[in-house]
């Protein structure tokens, strides 16, 4: 294998293709496409957003501070396009698109009733990088989808939601799962003589 320089804006991939959604009211409330997005922190639970300032978003997230990360999945795929290349100034993107809007729980943005997993989240320090201002934020509810929350075995079966991804342009559906966290130092129980 041979390796050659490749442009500096080739970054890390694949990304969430998230819809992340602003504003304090049904007539503020604006869902908008981010692939720029992040855990950056488990306790207390934060995450970040990078969003350019002259996206119509971008004056409600100052404004108001908070914001709803929705993951989106393949059945989604085209509205989420759709919200990342439309602007909210000029058009109504629930409308649009058929996205759903639900009021949050702890914060006023909304999530979207179509997604698997909704983080409400308040916004504790914004940092300008350039091109994006990063928007650091505590996560302060996760609303998950129940049809993916498996009782029995105490977990949230994310990944049979059909979750999407963002690659360098493209949206790809995500495949089948290859490993678990510390698959590769499990020991494997010894067969018998």
């Amino acid at each position: 294998m041979s390796k050659i320089s490749w442009r500096p804006g080739t970054m890390v991939y694949p990304l969430p293709a998230a819809l992340v959604t602003v504003g304090a009211t049904p007539e503020e409330w604006n869902p908008i496409t981010v692939a720029w997005i992040g855990t950056i922190c488990s306790d207390p639970a934060m995450l970040y957003i990078s969003v350019r300032p002259e996206r119509h978003s971008h004056a409600i997230l100052m404004e108001r501070m908070e914001f709803t990360v929705n993951l989106t999945t393949a059945d989604m795929a085209r509205a989420t396009d759709w919200c990342g290349v439309r602007s909210g100034k000029d058009f109504d993107k629930w409308k649009e698109t058929g996205l759903t809007p639900i009021p949050g729980e702890k914060v006023a943005s909304p999530t979207i009733e179509q997604s698997p997993l909704s983080i409400e989240c308040r916004v504790k320090s914004v940092t300008s990088l350039g091109s994006h201002d990063m928007f650091i934020a505590e996560v302060l509810n996760v609303r998950a989808d129940s049809r993916f929350i498996e009782p029995e075995a105490d977990r949230f079966a994310l990944e049979k939601s059909g979750l999407m991804a963002y690659c360098h342009g493209h949206y790809f559906s995500l495949g089948e799962m290859i490993g678990k966290f510390g698959f590769s130092v499990q020991k494997t129980p010894k067969a018998k003589k």
